[in-house]
């Protein structure tokens, strides 16, 4: 082996270590915030639990919000992979519904499908910072549809059509985000959640106009 080879190695190992080591404090956190509530737990009792120091912990978090908001970056980026990644022929909104679909049926934990996620939920629910920061996510995740959609359609800069696009795609998922959070804080099965939910889009989709379905259809290659 070489000595440039050694380095990749070494360097690849320090990355893998930096993921470990995000991924227990996070893990870590979210565990005492779901078992005593966010408010009530600190920083310094993160890094304690996690057996680091707490400078370790803002090396990695920023902010106590962002350790239970650890996913953000990929709910921001969700529904822009999605419309990306859409098929042949294949409209934006056409793409969303499809993946949301697949994601329902398969009671896929990525969309709250899981036993325990009321939990989740209600760590939420009982706190404003994180509501707030949700809600942030929530408008970065649109900000970046747009983007998507404008350089997916060559839209001219003062076009509206993208800015509204998604907001109408936006809310096609936060209505079926919404019929899951419903059953789950209800504390009904996951499997019968993700039975009721398939409805609801299908629902949603009765409610789309032609233009918005046909909006941003990806062209044969």
């Amino acid at each position: 082996m070489t000595e440039a080879q050694r380095e990749r190695e070494r360097e690849g190992l320090r990355e893998r270590k930096k993921r470990q080591t995000r991924q227990l404090i996070s893990d870590t956190a979210t565990g005492l915030f779901v078992e005593r509530g966010f408010d009530a737990v600190t920083i310094a009792e993160v890094a304690e639990a996690a057996d680091v120091s707490v400078n370790t912990v803002y090396n990695y978090f920023a902010t106590k919000e962002e350790l239970f908001l650890d996913r953000g970056d990929d709910l921001v980026e969700q529904l822009s992979r999605w419309v990306r990644g859409r098929d042949a022929g294949e409209s934006a909104a056409a793409a969303v519904l499809r993946e949301l679909r697949a994601e329902v049926e398969s009671v896929s934990p990525r969309v709250g499908l899981a036993a325990g996620h009321e939990r989740f939920l209600l760590v939420v629910q009982d706190a404003a910072t994180l509501r707030a920061g949700l809600a942030r996510l929530q408008q970065r995740a649109v900000e970046r549809l747009e983007q998507t959609l404008r350089e997916a359609t060559a839209a001219a800069p003062g076009d509206p059509l993208p800015a509204l696009v998604a907001g109408q795609i936006d809310w096609i998922h936060q209505s079926v985000t919404e019929a899951v959070r419903r059953g789950m804080m209800a504390g009904r099965r996951p499997e019968d959640v993700s039975r009721d939910t398939l409805g609801v889009v299908d629902e949603i989709e009765s409610l789309l106009g032609e233009r918005l379905l046909n909006y941003a259809v990806r062209t044969s290659e």
